[in-house]
Parts: C-alpha cells; structure tokens; sequence
C-alpha cells in the first residue's frame, strides 16, 4: 500500500504567531507531499513495498539516496506534525519529564541543548531527541532529511521528538533569525504527543 500524506490535526493557521499559515500550507501540501509521492515512486515494485517507515529506515541501504532522501523526508515530517499542537508549549510532565531530567539534568538543560543542537545545524537539516532502548534520551542534529534511525547517522534511538531547520520550515517568517525560529518552536510542543511517542517506543 503506498504511503499517503498525513492530514494535519490541525489548520494550516492553527500555529500563528509561532509558525505561520503560508509556510504551513507550502511546507505540508508541496514539500511534504513531494517527499511522499517521491518515496512511494522509489520503492515501487522493490522489496520494501508494503513495509512501514520505520522498518525501511532501520534497512536502509544508505547509497540508496531516493529512498534515504524522500523517506527520511516523510518520516521526518510526519513526526514533525504531530508534535506540535495550538496548546503546546509549557514544560512537559509525566514519564517525558522525568526521562529529561535524569538525561540532562533540568528541562532548561534540555532546552539548551536541543535549540543549541537545532542553530547550529549546518546547512538544511533537523535536531532530534531520542529515546534509547535503556530509556535515556539523547539530541543529536542530522543533516538533510537523515535521522537516527538510519544505520550510522545521528544518536541512534528512536526520534520522539524534532524540529525542522531546512529554510523552507521558517524563512518566511523569520528569513535568516533562525534561533527565533527554535525559540518560538518551544511554543508549540505537544509534550502529550511526545509521552505518547516515548511509551510507544
């Protein structure tokens, strides 16, 4: 079954101030469904139609720049979505929190060095935090579409959480000042969303 583009839980207007509309529709609509019909072309007729995301990720030939690229693309912006929520923001509570402070010390540590992780992203690229199978989490930076569950790239573990520092997720809004960009992302965490992601995994 092919991928699909994932409705979002939200309007495209929905994240104003922080994120605003015009990006959300081009980066949901264009850049989003590019990676996903993209992915779906690459991996027709070959061994992994009819895998999910994941199980293509952990796989992956990574010479195979078509699959690594726009399936990273997918996965990467399917995450992307659903951690952020109009109500966000805040410090998170439960299991994610506790995990945090054991990890980094303080929810501010955390802040610091996952927005640090994210600016000083080279280039086109994403900041996770990820949860290892020991339950310590982790932030690492991925440049381009990568991320940790590929073989050899990042932190390893599993993405919980992510931010997008390509151009095209804040520049615009913000043009060049993308640390307002991280700092306004903050804003928008469905700290629900990443509980529910750090059970799952």
């Amino acid at each position: 079954m092919a991928f699909e583009l994932p409705q979002l839980p939200y309007a495209h207007n929905a994240l104003e101030p922080n994120i605003d509309e015009r990006t959300m529709q081009i980066h949901h609509t264009k850049h989003h469904q590019g990676y996903t019909n993209n992915l779906n072309a690459a991996i027709e007729g070959t061994d992994m139609e009819g895998k999910n995301i994941e199980n293509i990720l952990l796989n992956l030939d990574m010479d195979n720049k078509a699959v690594r690229n726009n399936g990273g693309g997918f996965y990467n912006h399917c995450l992307f979505w659903e951690v952020m929520t109009p109500k966000g923001g805040g410090t998170p509570s439960g299991a994610v929190a506790d995990a945090i402070t054991a990890s980094f010390g303080s929810f501010d540590a955390f802040k610091e060095t996952f927005a640090t992780a994210a600016k000083t992203q080279f280039g086109s690229g994403w900041a996770f935090l990820c949860v290892h199978k020991d339950g310590s989490l982790d932030v690492c930076g991925c440049p381009n579409q990568d991320n940790p569950l590929m073989p050899g790239v990042g932190c390893g573990g599993t993405p919980i959480l992510g931010i997008d520092v390509w151009e095209h997720a804040y520049y615009l809004n913000y043009q060049n000042r993308r640390p307002d960009y991280v700092s306004a992302f903050f804003n928008v965490i469905n700290w629900d969303a990443v509980n529910a992601r750090l059970a799952k995994a």
